[in-house]
């Protein structure tokens, strides 16, 4: 029963991984055709300013942070990695009650 348990918590963790690379990649489609759509915009209508470096500069930063959720580039952003400190506060907190009986 325990190894059911367990594969099935691997499998629902590669689901949930899937999940939010898809979303990281719809990000990404709608990044390339939003920056395609204000270049022509910038072009067209005010050559001379190039304005679309500023929502470039902000989107970009938001894609990379998305990529990193999604690819998990920075391991203290994820689900694991809080439930692991939360374990560990819990421990300490029973052994420092321990040691007080």
């Amino acid at each position: 029963m325990e190894n059911f348990e367990t594969e099935f918590e691997r499998y629902r963790k590669a689901k949930k991984q899937v999940e939010e690379i898809k979303g990281f990649y719809i990000h990404l489609f709608s990044f390339v055709l939003g920056m395609v759509f204000m270049l022509y915009l910038n072009l067209k209508y005010s050559p001379k300013f190039l304005w679309i470096v500023w929502p470039l500069m902000g989107w970009s930063i938001g894609l990379f942070f998305h990529a990193a959720k999604a690819y998990n580039f920075f391991p203290f952003f994820s689900k694991d990695w809080e439930e692991r400190k939360i374990k560990q506060f819990m421990e300490e907190e029973k052994n420092n009650a321990n040691k007080f009986e």
